[in-house]
């Protein structure tokens, strides 16, 4: 007796209930195509929101820290913005490090990493070096 005989004869499954089944498979495969879409869109909105925060967010080296705190300089929530958006512009300027003013601060950035280096709250007879662009905001 052949097993494969045996089998279709014993179980209720038929030539034309496995031929059903590739078709839920097939149709389960179609169906993931646009879950897959969901999710690469889901991960790029998530790469977007994160981008976005990081467009907008200031960061603050150990150093720039320690000369706000030496300094007394405390930066107002709209400087940081300000600061943040000068930041922007450096960087769609292709300005790698740049001298970002905003009121009577200078602050030394990296415009990559969106991080002040550095900061001055006397601007006058300074000199700044290691720049290659300055934003007034």
């Amino acid at each position: 007796m052949n097993p494969m005989n045996s089998m279709n004869s014993s179980s209720s499954m038929n030539p034309l209930h496995i031929h059903l089944n590739k078709s839920k498979v097939e149709q389960s495969r179609a169906g993931v195509k646009p879950i897959k879409s969901e999710t690469a869109q889901a991960s790029s909105f998530h790469e977007i929101l994160g981008s976005q925060l990081k467009e907008n967010s200031v960061q603050f080296s150990k150093h720039a820290t320690i000369r706000l705190n030496d300094r007394n300089i405390n930066l107002t929530n709209d400087q940081i913005e300000r600061v943040a958006g000068g930041i922007g512009q450096a960087d769609e300027k292709g300005i790698r490090d740049s001298l970002v003013l905003v009121d009577d601060v200078a602050l030394v950035v990296n415009v990559k990493s969106r991080t002040v280096i550095t900061a001055l709250n006397q601007v006058t007879n300074n000199v700044f070096s290691n720049i290659d662009g300055a934003v007034v905001v």
